[in-house]
């Protein structure tokens, strides 16, 4: 498995742990990147709930899934989205309106595409779910 990219697989590792009706998800390597999207995913309710488990090298996440997960994957590249650019990357990742979400990371946090909209702050697209 590759490790240019640890959260693209990590994403990968939970759709197809979805796809194949599993309710247990074990990731390694973890990072806080990782934990804070794996927290918006658990605010949006697409898994149930994650824990940090120190093996005493990098560390995983065991993730409890809900079987609510159609497709998630990271975004590549990681685009620059002004406040008022996300309906133009909703059209591009989301099957359609109110369906799913984009994950931004801003300087207030790892947020939603709706808070940050909200919080009137831009951001750089990591991932999308639904």
């Amino acid at each position: 498995m590759s490790r240019v990219d640890p959260l693209s697989d990590a994403l990968t590792n939970i759709k197809n742990h979805e796809t194949a009706s599993k309710r247990v998800c074990l990731i390694r390597p973890a990072s806080k990147l990782l934990g804070e999207v794996l927290r918006v995913m658990q605010e949006k309710e697409y898994i149930s709930t994650y824990e940090f488990i120190d093996d005493g090298r990098d560390g995983m996440y065991k993730i409890n899934l809900l079987g609510k997960i159609n497709s998630c994957q990271a975004i590549k590249p990681r685009y620059a989205v002004s406040k008022n650019d996300f309906e133009k990357y909703e059209k591009r990742y989301l099957p359609s309106k109110d369906v799913g979400t984009l994950i931004v990371t801003t300087p207030k946090g790892v947020l939603t595409h709706r808070d940050a909209k909200k919080n009137l702050s831009g951001g750089r697209l990591i991932a999308f779910v639904f």
